[in-house]
Order: structure tokens, then C-alpha cells, then sequence
């Protein structure tokens, strides 16, 4: 068993209430995204509510940004499902749904106790990190990636 696995968090903007009509094209696809990954290799857990997402877990004051939040055994099985699994097709039609914010962060990994699980605060605080400094073994990107802690 590994003694760590890459946590990412990441939040969106959305352009309308979740329960817009203009909304559905995302909202309708999400348990066949969230099944999607969790049958890929690598992947370890989610964050999500009882209702089987994350879309009604609400870490900020504003009610329209939408978080996401996996933990992986690695960040190539992470990059392999985000760009090379039929979630490319959902991310890829993002800005339907989603602002452009393309100078800030929206996405932070960090190398996570396997035996633990992340929580939504400590996400919410590594990418807050992320935004303010920059890449470092604390938070960071699939661009720009830290290795592993020697155990």
C-alpha cells in the first residue's frame, strides 16, 4: 500500500444557479462522470454528499462555486482519466457552464497520508495557498508537479 496519495481540489464558477435549465448539459452528466472515474485505475475517493456528488457541498458564501474533490494514487492515473477518459468531453464543453478566471487557480494537488482522508477545509486552504504563492510541495499543479514525500 502507498503511503501517500495525490489529493486535487478544484472549484468552479458557475454561470447560473445548478438547477438553471441552461445548467443541464453538466448537470445531467454527473453520475455518469463520477462513475466514470471511480472505475478508473488509480482512482482512490471523492468528496460527495448524500445525494451521490459534490454539487450540493457548500465550502464557499457564494452558492455557484461548485467543488470538486478526488484523491488518486497518482497524478499520471489523475492527468489519464481528466484528459484521456469520455470526461475530456465535459471538460472540454466547461465554459457552457463555467467562467473563464484564466488568471487564477482552480486546481490544487498535494501528496495526502494514504491512511487519511482530505477534507473540503483543507482542499479549500491549498488552493487559497496555491493562489497566493505559487506552485511548492504544499499545492501544486499537474503542470508544474511535486514528487512524492520519502517515507
Amino acid at each position: 500500500m502507498a503511503d501517500f496519495y495525490l489529493a486535487q481540489y478544484n472549484i468552479a464558477y458557475a454561470l447560473y444557479p445548478l438547477d438553471d435549465e441552461r445548467m443541464h448539459g453538466f448537470m445531467s452528466r454527473l453520475d455518469e462522470i463520477n462513475a466514470l472515474a471511480e472505475a478508473a485505475p488509480g482512482f482512490v475517493w471523492r468528496l460527495k454528499s448524500d445525494s451521490g456528488n459534490a454539487t450540493d457541498i457548500q465550502l464557499y458564501d457564494d452558492p455557484k462555486v461548485v467543488v470538486n474533490m478526488s484523491v488518486w494514487q497518482d497524478a499520471d492515473t489523475l492527468f489519464e482519466y481528466t484528459y484521456h477518459s469520455d470526461h475530456v468531453k465535459v471538460f472540454a464543453d466547461r465554459y457552457q457552464w463555467f467562467e473563464r478566471r484564466p488568471h487564477e487557480a482552480h486546481l490544487a494537488l498535494w501528496w495526502h497520508p494514504a491512511d487519511q482522508t482530505p477534507s473540503g477545509e483543507e482542499g479549500k486552504k491549498r488552493l487559497a495557498y496555491l493562489q497566493e504563492h505559487g506552485p511548492s510541495d504544499y499545492a501544486f499543479t499537474l503542470k508544474r508537479r511535486f514528487e512524492k514525500p520519502a517515507v
